[in-house]
């Protein structure tokens, strides 16, 4: 058999996920926007909060005791992460076209239970998907292979007949070492046309 299924990564596959105009929104100062940069999206705490192994509300105090700003600020700026994870229309078109012609559509993503929930209650995108894995509800991340290996035994995936879509190198990387196709994720022009070339009769 041909490839059959297809996993998409969430934010910068088919939702938006921007740091840096996030930072940007809350902060005037470049200073302080550089440092929100560094002390939460780039630290370890923050790939904590998405396996889940570190609560909200530990993550909020350790934030604001780095950034040397108050708690309060904190928990808003983790609220405009949440709400700046907006939908990409040409991304979701194409998933719309997958699950048209009977492929099976799946997400796997580094995000946390808080996150998801969120995304959750304010969308329906996801009714189409036959499965979807998150990070901070399985407590295991991308790049690592117990992930990968979480969601084929889960929904009984096949590596060789499916297909990993992440905007990240590593996390593709990872997916290749253990037989799944994958593509780099660009944009939704350059990922449609790389499917079209391993679902011919698909898309």
């Amino acid at each position: 058999m041909g490839v059959t299924n297809v996993i998409f990564d969430f934010g910068g596959v088919l939702l938006r996920w921007h740091p840096d105009e996030i930072v940007a929104r809350l902060y005037a100062d470049a200073a302080l926007r550089e440092r929100a940069l560094q002390v939460v999206f780039r630290h370890p705490d923050w790939l904590a909060l998405d396996r889940g192994t570190l609560e909200e509300e530990q993550a909020v105090e350790r934030f604001a005791n780095r950034m040397d700003r108050p708690a309060a600020e904190m928990w808003s700026l983790l609220q405009h992460v949440k709400e700046s994870l907006t939908p990409i229309p040409e991304s979701f078109a194409l998933v719309r076209d997958l699950v048209e012609r009977g492929v099976a559509v799946y997400g796997l993503s580094n995000m946390s239970r808080a996150t998801f929930a969120h995304l959750s209650a304010r969308h329906d995108l996801w009714l189409s998907f036959r499965g979807i894995v998150i990070s901070g509800i399985v407590r295991m991340i991308k790049p690592e292979e117990a992930i990968f290996e979480h969601i084929r035994a889960t929904y009984g995936l096949v590596p060789a007949q499916t297909v990993f879509i992440d905007d990240h190198e590593v996390n593709v990387a990872a997916a290749a070492r253990l037989g799944f196709h994958t593509i780099l994720f660009r944009e939704p022009p350059q990922c449609a046309r790389a499917l079209h070339a391993l679902l011919p009769a698909a898309l």
